[in-house]
């Protein structure tokens, strides 16, 4: 027997499944298929779109669809699957028997803003549970779309995943999500949040189980990896641990990472509840310690602070205050600011969504307030992640903006944002990215114009543009900043063989500059460049790291 898994992509609170990310599920999926002797083949489906894959399935005897989108954002490095693709898929699949599963089971919509609608789907079975779970049930001979998964079936299925890597178009280059916990530590759950609706409280994964995964994926060829299917890395173990921190469990969870995966290249995490940091300092403080320890530089903990207005994070019953997300931005900054290879180990990320329950135009002068105060108190942020919100069946927000109780005003958040992003942005990337950074391994995935955009392998890499045509991988020095993205050269880069495109990206050199510097190469010594460019041009090119070239 013969599967065909088509990646549609995920994209929840705690799991991502965008290239380059694989998330766990498809992994999970092709394991159980695996376990049942079934041979599997993987497209995810960028490459079905580009290559015209549409009629592919009816060369199997299974076709599994999955996918589907609860916290909606914007994506270079893949499109998730639409709607309209997907009964494409299913119509023309005559052959095999049809299943789908995944977020898009329960409701549809890839923009936020929005409520998410649900859809007939013409398939076989819709599951609605767990995939690998409904795998084990059809092959027990008693299909069931509802069933769910535990760890022990989980922890039988997941090293055999390892088998769709090779097949994953960015192969080597991509990151694998791993699971370690599912369910939410909170007592109780924010009104917008999918997580406890998907998988209820908090329920940790053993760590053993984990690092026999790692182990797989790693002899498979993988080398970054993100612990990012858990809603607050920092409550891991926590459900053994009477809810209080446990250090211990994260200190043998990284450091048996480091021991099955000893020349991994990418050690990532994702989500953090910074109100659980600051109610747990202590533990948590060793906790960030341990993880600066063995993870590798660039890494973000992505806070859910979702709103700085006290009343909105009431009536959203999201917990904490805006002075608590203050100190846990705070620690993160005093443990993990440490840089390596000019690249700081770890930084606190911050979540916005605009349009909640409560929201006023206050709320966004609040906003924009809390987040001056952060930069002019110094603090680094990697990312500030504004989304509006996505109304996903089954949360409490559904139903209360299905009834038209709210509105959201999209010309309100299209100012704030704009805002946000010309005053703070763009001084934060310049403090944590400064121009003279080396950011090693960007992999470059697409063009536009005469720039090439690429990114490193991590958690909310970087977007690099890079003047002129390039492909593949390599390393850049960093020369200037935009609001979302840097702009960098190859490195090392030489002043004698520069293009007139990379001596203009670099700041003051113009177009005019650049030209009279390309007439007067070669240049000999420093000395040489400074009479045709001003002293403190040539300093800047110095202290950038580039160099004139033996010539």
């Amino acid at each position: 027997m013969r599967a065909l898994i088509v990646d549609g992509y995920i994209d929840e609170p705690a799991a991502f499944g965008v290239p380059p990310y694989v998330s766990p599920y498809v992994r999970y999926l092709a394991g159980a298929l695996v376990v049942h002797d079934v041979e599997v083949d993987y497209v995810t489906i960028d490459k079905m779109r580009k290559e015209s894959l549409w009629e592919i399935a009816n060369e199997y005897d299974f076709l599994f669809v999955f996918g589907g989108i609860t916290v909606p954002g914007r994506y270079k490095g893949g499109t998730p699957l639409t709607l309209s693709e997907l009964q494409r898929i299913l119509s023309i699949a005559r052959r095999p028997i049809k299943i789908v599963g995944g977020p898009i089971v329960g409701g549809y919509s890839l923009r936020g803003g929005s409520v998410a609608r649900r859809f007939d789907i013409q398939a076989d079975y819709l599951v609605s549970g767990d995939m690998e779970a409904f795998v084990v049930s059809y092959f027990q001979g008693v299909p069931d779309p509802e069933a769910k998964s535990d760890y022990e079936l989980i922890d039988a299925v997941a090293p055999y995943g390892a088998v769709v890597l090779e097949k994953h178009p960015n192969f080597p280059h991509v990151i694998c999500e791993i699971e370690v916990s599912r369910g939410c530590e909170r007592r109780t759950f924010c009104s917008f949040c999918t997580e406890p609706l998907l998988h209820g409280r908090l329920k940790s994964r053993d760590v053993q189980a984990i690092l026999k995964e790692i182990e797989s994926l790693y002899r498979a060829g993988c080398r970054a990896f993100r612990f990012g299917r858990a809603a607050n890395i920092l409550a891991f173990g926590s459900d053994r641990n009477g809810g209080k921190p446990s250090p211990e469990i994260l200190e043998e969870l990284y450091s048996g990472t480091r021991e099955v995966a000893p020349h991994l290249e990418v050690l990532h995490t994702d989500n953090a509840n910074p109100s659980y940091l600051v109610t747990y300092e202590k533990e948590c403080r060793k906790i960030v310690e341990t993880i600066v320890r063995y993870n590798t530089p660039g890494d973000v903990f992505s806070f859910g602070v979702e709103s700085f207005d006290e009343n909105v994070l009431k009536k959203n019953n999201v917990q904490g205050s805006p002075e608590e997300f203050l100190k846990a931005i705070a620690v993160v900054n005093e443990i993990g600011g440490v840089r390596v290879d000019g690249i700081p180990k770890l930084l606190p990320g911050v979540n916005l969504i605009f349009g909640l329950p409560g929201e006023t135009e206050e709320t966004l002068k609040k906003n924009y307030s809390y987040l001056k105060r952060i930069l002019d108190e110094g603090y680094l942020l990697r990312r500030i992640n504004i989304r509006k919100l996505l109304a996903y069946p089954g949360t409490p927000v559904y139903e209360y903006l299905k009834n038209k109780k709210h509105r959201i005003k999209s010309y309100l958040h299209d100012q704030w944002k704009r805002r946000i992003r010309e005053e703070i942005d763009r001084e934060m990337l310049k403090r944590v990215f400064p121009a003279g950074t080396v950011l090693k391994k960007v992999i470059v995935e697409y063009r536009e114009g005469k720039t090439s955009f690429g990114r490193q392998l991590g958690s909310y890499p970087i977007l690099v543009g890079i003047p002129g045509n390039h492909s593949g991988v390599l390393d850049v020095v960093v020369v200037s900043h935009g609001e979302r993205s840097v702009t960098a050269l190859p490195y090392p880069s030489f002043i004698n063989s520069m293009s007139l495109e990379e001596l203009t990206a670099i700041p003051g050199i113009g177009s005019a500059l650049a030209r009279k510097i390309i007439l007067n190469r070669p240049f000999r010594s420093w000395e040489d460049l400074k009479k045709v460019v001003p002293a403190e041009t040539a300093n800047f090119l110095r202290n950038l790291g580039i160099s004139l070239q033996q010539v």
